[in-house]
């Protein structure tokens, strides 16, 4: 709880980053576009999401004030087909057993419901960035898509979105062919490292973060190379 409540300090401290986490969460609740059963926001943590849409349940795997359940994604305390969607915001790459969620994600979701998260993805110079400036393992060569972990944000493998929805696609769609992915949109190749993140200072006043994105959107075509992040859509269709 006090690594949790340290990362919402961070992020209402830093006016840069928090403008990259509220254009995360408006990318995220722009998927959003149905109304009936709830929404689940897995690893809400530090962040801010349920404030911008006070309907979306907010859990973590651990108690942290403002959040409504406490529960692991691999063991979802929630009824068949109870819920309209899953959203998360750097959390799958956290889950060390990812097949579990996704099979606990297809239980509980409706059949036209989504997936929606933001997480770390795979490219030329994110490979660059994550294995050498950041403190969380990243694998993209790991054979396995489980981790070890000895407890609560203790493990990782930022690549694990990567290799899922990428790499091992065809492995994905084989095993778990109630879901389709809609988006893969490598995103954010400069905004977050210069943001400092979680871990370090800002490099950039907040003044500068509209130039930084108009950079970003006018060299979208790079994004495939360079991008960060990637802005990842399943949508769970009719059977099973």
């Amino acid at each position: 709880p006090e690594t949790l409540d340290l990362h919402r300090r961070i992020i209402h401290e830093k006016p840069f980053l928090l403008q990259i986490y509220y254009e995360w969460y408006r990318e995220i609740l722009s998927s959003l576009t149905e109304v009936g059963r709830p929404i689940l926001e897995l690893g809400a943590g530090g962040g801010f999401l349920s404030q911008m849409a006070p309907g979306i349940i907010s859990s973590d795997i651990t108690y942290l004030q403002g959040i409504d359940l406490v529960m692991r994604g691999e063991n979802l305390p929630l009824a068949d087909r109870s819920l309209r969607g899953i959203v998360m915001t750097n959390v799958l790459h956290h889950i060390p057993e990812p097949r579990n969620f996704l099979c606990e994600a297809t239980r509980c979701v409706l059949p036209g419901g989504i997936i929606t998260m933001i997480e770390p993805w795979v490219t030329a110079w994110s490979r660059l960035v994550y294995q050498n400036l950041h403190h969380e393992p990243f694998i993209p060569n790991s054979s396995s898509w489980n981790f070890k972990s000895s407890g609560p944000l203790s493990g990782a493998n930022g690549a694990i979105p990567w290799m899922i929805f990428q790499r091992d696609r065809t492995q994905f769609e084989r095993e778990f062919p109630q879901w389709q992915i809609e988006i893969i949109r490598p995103i954010m190749p400069f905004r977050y490292l210069i943001s400092g993140g979680l871990s370090y200072r800002s490099l950039v006043p907040e003044w500068s973060f509209n130039f930084w994105r108009w950079l970003e959107n006018t060299f979208y075509l790079f994004l495939n190379r360079f991008g960060m992040f990637a802005y990842i859509q399943l949508r769970r269709n009719g059977t099973g």
